[in-house]
């Protein structure tokens, strides 16, 4: 059964989708990519004045994966979306880009990543309309060659791994979003051109309540994104939307005390037929993190990380955003994945039975032809 709600009143990852329950637990914080012709700099606030030109929506997107997971377990679902004429990117990044993020820390590093995808696709989003024309063998068929790679090393890594504000430790002082200390995370990010267009965001898990970050007008961490100017349309997987307790959440607090820009349309999807009792301690674990009122998870149901209620509560917070319930949908197609087998037992044996995630041709057809 699908049941789906429209303006209704009323946690992403791979194999090793535990850690976002073990990273908010972390007690101790530790003390890829193609070089590209650009001038180094670190992730500057810019604070120009004036409005953008008005901008066409364009049927283009952007995926953000979710938490420990990178570029390569999301070209698939960019393949079908492309193909589904729906032509999508994925933020360029390897799992590991989220190490600095470990323990609720600032999500910064993800939100340049972010920024720096939404504005190349933007720019060249007067081409996407005219893609089909524009590309006459397989080989080009390919939206993610327009993205530019950018550069982060292992000493970015460390840099940011060492200061990135927030967390458990409380790194810069303060596990509270507005009271991060002004940082700038590492990277050598090619400056994009000028929009042409605005995009469609998909954030997976974690992603989606970091692209509600993104498209915050207010200070997160040192730097407004001002996301709205160049989205036109929201859509979270399996998202966690809903507040909860510990310093991992704090960042889904700040998002919940915004409000996205009325002209942004939002849809949150959320899959149930995972019931917390009988679906592995992977999923009773996620889900007792998820929840606000202490429970052991037990009694919840979800895609088998996020509980349903969470994956739904961005309708509490974001104007006339709909909302689409997904039976029998899980978060991630854990028999796909290196280690899906040891660290989620249970959800790779349903996946590999032939149970769907989102990612899903026959899946993603429910929730995409509301973009």
């Amino acid at each position: 059964m699908i049941m789906v709600n429209y303006n209704n009143d009323a946690c992403g990852l791979h194999f090793v989708g535990l850690l976002i329950v073990l990273s908010a637990l972390c007690t101790n914080a530790f003390s890829s990519s193609a070089r590209v012709s650009t001038t180094r700099f670190n992730a500057i606030p810019s604070h120009k004045g004036g409005a953008l030109p008005s901008l066409p929506n364009v049927k283009a997107a952007v995926i953000v994966p979710g938490f420990l997971t990178g570029k390569d377990e999301f070209i698939p679902l960019a393949r079908s979306l492309t193909a589904k004429g729906i032509p999508t990117v994925v933020v360029p990044m390897p799992n590991w880009h989220w190490l600095p993020c470990l323990g609720g820390r600032s999500m910064r590093p993800m939100l340049e990543r972010i920024d720096f995808t939404v504005k190349h696709l933007a720019a060249v989003a007067g081409d996407l309309d005219q893609y089909d024309a524009l590309t006459t063998d397989s080989l080009s068929k390919d939206p993610q060659l327009f993205i530019p790679n950018f550069s982060y090393d292992p000493i970015d890594l460390y840099q940011d791994f060492r200061n990135n504000p927030g967390g458990v430790l409380q790194v810069g002082g303060s596990a509270e979003v507005d009271q991060y200390p002004l940082w700038n995370p590492k990277g050598t990010f090619q400056e994009a051109p000028e929009a042409q267009g605005k995009v469609i965001l998909i954030g997976h898990s974690a992603g989606g309540w970091i692209a509600r970050a993104y498209m915050s007008s207010r200070n997160y961490g040192g730097k407004s994104y001002n996301g709205h100017k160049l989205v036109h349309s929201l859509v979270t997987l399996g998202s966690p939307h809903g507040n909860a307790p510990g310093p991992a959440f704090k960042g889904v607090e700040w998002v919940n005390n915004d409000v996205i820009d009325a002209g942004v349309r939002a849809l949150a999807v959320g899959g149930t037929g995972y019931k917390g009792d009988s679906s592995g301690q992977l999923t009773q674990n996620a889900y007792s993190f998820c929840c606000p009122y202490g429970s052991d998870g037990s009694q919840y149901d979800g895609d088998g990380v996020t509980p349903i209620e969470s994956a739904l509560a961005m309708k509490e917070y974001v104007t006339n955003a709909d909302t689409l319930v997904l039976d029998d949908v899980g978060h991630f197609c854990w028999s796909d994945v290196f280690g899906g087998a040891t660290v989620a037992p249970e959800l790779a044996k349903f996946h590999k039975e032939g149970r769907p995630w989102y990612g899903d041709d026959d899946i993603i057809e429910k929730w995409a032809g509301w973009i």
